[in-house]
């Protein structure tokens, strides 16, 4: 029987022995949906489809990092690239689909409102609050790979962590409420000139999208909450069925059900802001 280059080399950063052809092949996946965005964004000639570009490429960063530690376990620097990396990247992915709402509340309601927030304000505030998640959650990310931390440190670091995806639950929730109110309207059919039918599309794999999302933050959340020897981080498994598969398949999605397939033309186009990311 082989042994485990990543658990026999001296210094290694790994405590269990990683699959080096399951990291490939979540590259590869990667790497497609990355390409793919890249060529619908500028097929729908959509700005704002960087952003969800970004999910993709940093997932895709996050495996490519991960295979290259697998190979080089005792690199501290490429183990808590891709360790950082799988914490913070599904933020992109949660701001997305805080824009994409936005766009939906200007194209598909009546005074493009939504229980009084703007169709113009809803993206921006929801993606500001992403940030206050992303900021508490990449200083506990990255506090806790400091080389040569304690044991309790990288415990408190990785509550930090976990209080910032604590703070992204809740906000996804309350959006979740917003989308709910928005579906009835859109069922209604309160805008004529516009069909409900592509919007109620979108609109069940925004839900999706924030349903993914919602497991794997839960996934996060349990993961480190019995300390660092318990069961969940060594094993891989956990990860991949509960954080890659679901953000795999969020960014999936959206390559399949395309925001800027549905809302196309000028009329379609919202009022740059100062965090829409321009008009388009």
């Amino acid at each position: 029987m082989e042994l485990c280059r990543a658990l026999t080399t001296p210094d290694t950063m790994w405590t269990f022995c990683p699959n080096l052809g399951a990291s490939i092949f979540f590259l590869v996946l990667f790497a497609g949906t990355t390409a793919a965005h890249v060529v619908q964004a500028a097929h729908y000639k959509k700005t704002y489809c960087w952003v969800i570009i970004m999910s993709s490429l940093w997932q895709l960063l996050t495996y490519i990092f991960r295979t290259i530690s697998i190979q080089t376990p005792a690199s501290f620097g490429d183990y808590a690239a891709w360790f950082v990396l799988i914490l913070v990247a599904p933020l992109w992915t949660n701001a997305f689909a805080y824009m994409i709402f936005g766009r939906l509340v200007y194209n598909y309601t009546p005074d493009r409102k939504l229980w009084g927030l703007a169709a113009s304000r809803f993206g921006p505030v929801f993606v500001l609050l992403d940030i206050v998640a992303f900021v508490i959650q990449v200083y506990g990310a990255a506090s806790a790979t400091t080389q040569n931390l304690p044991a309790d440190k990288v415990l408190r670091n990785l509550h930090i962590y976990m209080g910032g995806v604590g703070v992204q639950l809740l906000f996804i929730l309350i959006c979740f409420a917003f989308g709910i109110k928005l579906w009835s309207i859109v069922r209604q059919a309160t805008v004529p000139s516009r069909s409900a039918r592509p919007a109620m599309l979108l609109l069940y794999t925004q839900f999706a999208v924030l349903v993914l999302i919602i497991i794997r933050i839960v996934f996060r959340i349990v993961e480190y909450s019995a300390g660092l020897k318990s069961t969940i981080p060594r094993h891989e498994s956990f990860q991949y069925r509960l954080d890659t598969l679901p953000m795999f398949f969020a960014i999936l999605l959206y390559n399949i059900v395309h925001p800027a397939h549905i809302m196309r033309g000028p009329e379609a186009e919202m009022p740059s802001s100062w965090l829409c990311c321009g008009k388009r």
